[in-house]
């Protein structure tokens, strides 16, 4: 049974920093591209962040500079470094694994930035 387990969210003020982890168990990890998505109120989800098995990253515009994802192979673990965050990052931030045409989801993990 495949799961992702999310962690690390939570309220934060303007400029400051969080770091979601992400857990996955019943899949070959280092084999899996994984990634960030997120999904504010009234808004479709949208891509955050990706990191291929080689390591290669990829960012949304919105975040590049901001937020650094990595990877940990031996722990099963994806992490997110959420640095200057701002108001409109405010949204569930949902773990992603990806192969081919096979992917997982997490359950989800509310990140809400005010002041």
């Amino acid at each position: 049974q495949v799961q992702l387990v999310e962690s690390g969210g939570g309220l934060v003020q303007p400029g400051g920093s969080l770091r979601l982890s992400c857990a996955a168990s019943g899949v070959d990890f280092s084999l899996y591209t994984m990634g960030w998505y997120r999904q504010a109120p009234g808004k479709q989800r949208e891509l955050v962040a990706t990191i291929t098995r080689h390591t290669n990253s990829n960012y949304a515009d919105s975040v590049q500079g901001r937020f650094t994802i990595s990877r940990d192979n031996a722990k099963n673990t994806v992490y997110l470094q959420m640095d200057s965050l701002k108001p409109e990052d405010t949204a569930v931030y949902y773990c992603n694994a990806a192969l081919l045409h096979i992917a997982f989801w997490g359950q989800g993990t509310q990140v809400t930035v005010s002041s």
